[in-house]
């Protein structure tokens, strides 16, 4: 099943089972996927993967939302949106593990040849395009950007 019918159809059951943080958060989701889709009809049509970034885009709101809440003390907005984070973290792929990132990385930078710091956006560029849905973008920069510091030493 495609992952927005998905999400429509758990958000049909979350409607019946009375559970409202879930049914806020779903149809939150719903809502940006329409504008995204609403973005794209003029050029083509929405595919799994524009789903999948608007997820992503979802999800990272909910992370900065989370550390601006916490710096103002508001701890009863934190918890509301760690809830929906936790609703959203599960219609997204399969996270890689640190140790899996890292062995990508490497051979990213062997393929490029990248030997300092100034490659970063090259070995960036390649690696995200890999690990595009299965890896935080501010982790693999900073394992990144590690390292070639390391290689440049």
């Amino acid at each position: 099943m495609p992952l927005e019918e998905q999400i429509q159809a758990d958000l049909k059951t979350a409607m019946k089972s009375g559970r409202k943080e879930t049914v806020i958060a779903l149809r939150s989701l719903l809502a940006q996927i329409k504008d995204e889709r609403i973005k794209l009809r003029t050029r083509r049509e929405m595919t799994e993967d524009d789903v999948i970034k608007v997820l992503l885009t979802a999800v990272k709101k909910r992370k900065e939302a989370i550390e601006l809440y916490k710096q103002g003390n508001r701890e009863d907005l934190v918890k509301k949106e760690q809830d929906e984070l936790k609703i959203l973290q599960n219609y997204l792929p399969e996270q890689l593990s640190e140790e899996e990132i890292t062995n990508i990385i490497n051979k990213i930078i062997i393929e490029i040849n990248a030997s300092s710091i100034k490659d970063l956006g090259r070995v960036m560029g390649a690696a995200m395009g890999q690990l595009k849905g299965k890896a935080d973008g501010k982790l693999v920069q900073n394992l990144v950007r590690q390292r070639l510091i390391q290689i440049s030493q």
